[in-house]
């Protein structure tokens, strides 16, 4: 009671008040109204999340069985299996994060610790912008002009090259994003110990900012095992065994590419299992990750 005696007391207390308490439920509406619209997209999303990891259980979960990993494609009605494509995929993108990787990280420290400001690191970050929402097609295209047509011919070499391409301007973003994020005073304490920037930046920056890092290579890797483009102007896609780097490669995403739209229905249940194959894959190796860098932490 006395409180409101005080508040009625001085001039214009009272609608002082009535404003405030206004203000107060306009917030109150905004913020229910934006938590709606943020619950309803999270229903959005899970729902079609649900919907797709669905269809790839319901269509490719049948024809799962050994044959699969142990043959390799054979034509249409003869049981074949993706041995084949599953180990060029696997060659391909492991060799295209182990180049493009440790290339996206070096330019990503040099953005964020040397070259902030400057006009080589402006027109760096710019050049790895473009490339990083570059469509897939053109770098495919612009390798095949490259390494594919002056060599005469298809390659798994120019497949890893393209997808390293794709793989570079994803991990400088991140590894830039992440060193800004760390504290000054960690550098500065790093100096002031006697240490050479670059062991600051070694021991602990790249400590203090492993987890985003990893997190972003994660994001490349499983953006390269699913690129279809790339790999058509690149290694092509090879029917027989080959592990030749130096020959036409097979690959999951273009077998998926093949068999999808293939009039055989064994074929087109092979493609299923592919993508089943390739969802689930980088899955799992997201899940690992995670658990390996929480327990390190």
């Amino acid at each position: 009671m006395s409180a409101t005696l005080a508040a009625d007391s001085i001039p214009g207390g009272a609608r002082n008040e009535k404003i405030a308490g206004q203000l107060s439920r306009g917030r109150s509406r905004t913020n229910i109204v934006v938590k709606a619209l943020c619950i309803l997209a999270t229903i959005v999303g899970l729902t079609f999340l649900v919907a797709i990891l669905g269809t790839l259980l319901w269509l490719g979960f049948g024809g799962l069985h050994l044959s699969v990993f142990t043959t390799v494609t054979r034509p249409p009605g003869s049981g074949g299996g993706l041995l084949n494509a599953i180990v060029g995929s696997l060659i391909q993108t492991v060799v295209g994060t182990v180049i493009g990787t440790p290339i996206g990280l070096l330019v990503g420290t040099y953005l964020a610790e040397y070259g902030r400001g400057t006009v080589l690191g402006n027109a760096v970050r710019f050049v790895s912008d473009v490339l990083l929402s570059a469509p897939s097609i053109l770098i495919g295209l612009f390798i095949y002009q490259i390494f594919v047509e002056p060599f005469g011919g298809f390659s798994g070499i120019a497949g890893c090259i393209a997808l390293a391409v794709i793989v570079i301007p994803i991990v400088v973003r991140t590894t830039e994003d992440m060193l800004q994020l760390i504290p000054t005073a960690l550098r500065e304490a790093a100096v002031a110990l006697g240490a050479p920037r670059w062991k600051s930046i070694v021991f602990i920056c790249y400590r203090a900012a492993l987890n985003g890092i990893a997190t972003g290579v994660l994001l490349a890797i499983a953006r390269v095992a699913g690129e279809t483009a790339p790999l058509l102007f690149t290694s092509l896609g090879n029917s027989s065994w080959s592990i030749d780097m130096t020959q036409p490669m097979s690959s999951l995403p273009v077998t998926i590419y093949q068999f999808a739209g293939s009039p055989f229905e064994d074929w087109v249940q092979l493609g299923w299992v592919g993508a089943l194959l390739i969802t689930f894959g980088v899955l799992t190796l997201n899940i690992i990750a995670r658990v390996v860098l929480r327990k390190r932490a």
